[in-house]
């Protein structure tokens, strides 16, 4: 993300995790506006050695599978200062969008640095990193917040980290789940969080990505492939659990017809009340959320839905739910509140899993 490498970030589709080499595309007859952000470069070699069988051998200990949860995603942070506190050593971290950023910058020991950033982030100076883009494939262009983190991340590659990290993107041409595991980190960290429709999509590798949760939402599946003792999940999603259902509808009930505005709340997720300067929380009605209100609580309707089928099948060893329920997912001026309950819930769950003595089989 800012950062320009000589080599592009090399990916495994899962689930097969191969290697992939592909011609980058060139996107003709196109204006420049419309085009994805571009961020990798021609292959100098044709042959791309994979570093991650060596790396994945014998990784035991713990793994942290971090979810995408947007501006709750600082709740991650809360739950990592936990494991420090606790003297418990993770030794590898597989993320999906804000589970990277937060498992990226932990990695590399610059998690003072986004602990820093997240808390000073306010509703009036959130407006300076988002670089509006009325033409683009995405509402945010992104290079704001590059620029950002390349001042943190600048320079550093995943395989030169000390312990395994992989980065969760889906390329939105094939559906295919992209693993990033090498390469420049905050290239790998801005590939994971592009939302579709908010941020523009990248091309790295000769694909285009976009946010890793449209397809693996806590990324349990990636911890796996390291062979830890232990994966611990930290789902930021989980009290939307059971939210979702199938709700038979006559067109003759009218029970909510003569309900007054006041008595209608609905939690906006819109920019458009940080704009304004107007509170987000206050209450409106159900149809006015906006165009981003809409497009957030869609998408977390579908990562929950497919949260749900993925740990179904693949579940971790043991998941930690930080209290985010009244949290809206573009709150990212609540950090103070977010890291604290992360931080609280995580000494809880630690605590519970030591009783258990399931963190011993880690030692």
């Amino acid at each position: 993300m800012g950062h320009q490498a000589n080599e592009p970030a090399k990916t495994i589709t899962a689930p097969e995790q191969s290697v992939e080499q592909s011609d980058v595309d060139v996107i003709k007859n196109s204006d420049a506006a419309d085009e994805p952000i571009r961020i990798d470069a021609q292959p100098s070699s044709p042959v791309i050695t994979s570093p991650i069988k060596q790396r994945r051998s014998g990784c035991g200990g713990i793994s942290l599978a971090l979810g995408g949860g947007v501006a709750r995603g600082w709740a991650h942070i809360g739950v990592l200062r936990a494991f420090d506190e606790a003297g418990i050593e993770i030794t590898m971290i597989a993320g999906t969008s804000v589970g990277a950023l937060v498992g990226g910058y932990y990695l590399s020991g610059k998690l003072d640095e986004l602990e820093t950033f997240a808390r000073s982030i306010t509703r009036a100076n959130m407006l300076r990193y988002m670089d509006f883009s009325l033409r683009g494939a995405g509402l945010i262009s992104g290079e704001r917040l590059a620029k950002r983190m390349a001042q943190d991340l600048g320079g550093i590659d995943i395989e030169k980290m000390s312990k395994p990290f992989v980065a969760v993107a889906t390329e939105i041409k094939t559906g295919h789940e992209i693993w990033l595991h090498d390469g420049p980190l905050a290239t790998a960290i801005r590939c994971s969080y592009a939302l579709p429709g908010v941020f523009q999509p990248v091309i790295n590798c000769g694909k285009l990505l976009v946010d890793g949760a449209i397809v693996n939402p806590v990324p349990v599946s990636a911890c796996r492939a390291y062979e830890p003792d232990v994966v611990i999940a930290v789902n930021l999603n989980s009290e939307t659990f059971g939210k979702g259902t199938v709700i038979r509808a006559s067109n003759y009930d009218t029970a909510n017809d003569n309900q007054s505005d006041d008595e209608i709340q609905s939690k906006s997720s819109s920019w458009l009340p940080l704009i304004g300067g107007g509170r987000v929380n206050k209450k409106v009605k159900i149809a006015n959320l906006g165009v981003t209100g809409v497009m957030m609580e869609a998408f977390n309707i579908i990562q929950d839905r497919i949260a749900r089928t993925r740990l179904a099948g693949d579940p971790p060893d043991f998941t930690i739910r930080p209290r985010l329920k009244n949290m809206g997912l573009t709150e990212f001026h609540r950090a103070d509140e977010a890291i604290e309950r992360g931080y609280e819930e995580g000494l809880h769950r630690l605590a519970e899993m030591e009783r258990h003595g399931m963190l011993e089989k880690s030692q």
